[in-house]
This record gives structure tokens, sequence and C-alpha cells, in this order.
């Protein structure tokens, strides 16, 4: 079988270990394959498990651009109440960026986070990617 459509999206971290434990924390997202090598970048997949898509992580010496609050990737909670849980945690540690608001549907509830790396993580819960997700006719 060969993956088709949108597959993954790439982030220069600079330190796996940390990054992944920020996603780890944060967010359903697990360590689904890695690669350390000698001459290149160390690099892991991270995914959920529900469908066939990662955030690649990608060891550099610097990132540049990080996504900023309009960039950013964006993660469902399974219940409201763990993503207001996951921003008090946030808050505590202090890479809350943006408090939960609701916007109603299909928006919902969502926040912003930082990662160590400055790329902007938006948690949410109530998005109804699922139920809008069939192409729009122009």
């Amino acid at each position: 079988m060969v993956d088709i459509g949108l597959t993954h999206v790439a982030l220069p971290v600079t330190d796996l270990e940390r990054s992944l434990a920020f996603y780890a924390t944060y967010t359903d997202l697990r360590l689904v394959h890695r690669r350390d090598s000698e001459t290149g970048p160390h690099v892991a997949w991270i995914g959920d498990g529900t469908r066939a898509f990662v955030v690649v992580l990608i060891e550099t010496a610097v990132v540049d651009a990080p996504l900023r609050p309009m960039g950013h990737l964006g993660v469902g909670c399974a219940t409201p109440e763990r993503l207001l849980e996951l921003c008090a945690l946030a808050r505590a540690e202090g890479v809350l960026l943006a408090d939960p608001r609701d916007d109603g549907p299909p928006v919902g509830i969502w926040a912003f986070l930082r990662d160590p790396d400055g790329h902007t993580l938006e948690l949410s819960y109530g998005q109804e990617i699922g139920l809008v997700c069939t192409p729009m006719t122009p």
C-alpha cells in the first residue's frame, strides 16, 4: 500500500528529546519512527495512530522561522475537561499563549501553547473537521 494525500508536516527542533517530551505531555502524539544518524540530523516521526499522518521532528542547530499563532499545529482533545487540564498545566509551565476560548461550531473550544522551539500548538475540543471535510465545489 502506498500513502497518498497529506502524510506529514515537518518541524525543525533544536533538542529532539525535549520536543518529544513536550508533545507526549500535551498531545496523544507518540513516537512511531526514529532515525539517529552519525552524518545527518536526528529525526523522529510522531503520530496518534488514528490516521496515516505524522509530524516529523528534525533536529537542527537553529529554528529560524517557528510556526507562530496563525501558522500552527492543531490537535483535538477527547474532552473539554482534558483541554482545560492541559491548559492549566501549560499555564503553570509558562507555555500557554492564549487562554481557552469557545467559538462554537464548527470551531469549538481552542487554546494556543508554545513548544520548546517557539512553534505554536493549538489544542481544541469540538472542532468538526470530520463533519466538514468534504471538498467544497467552486
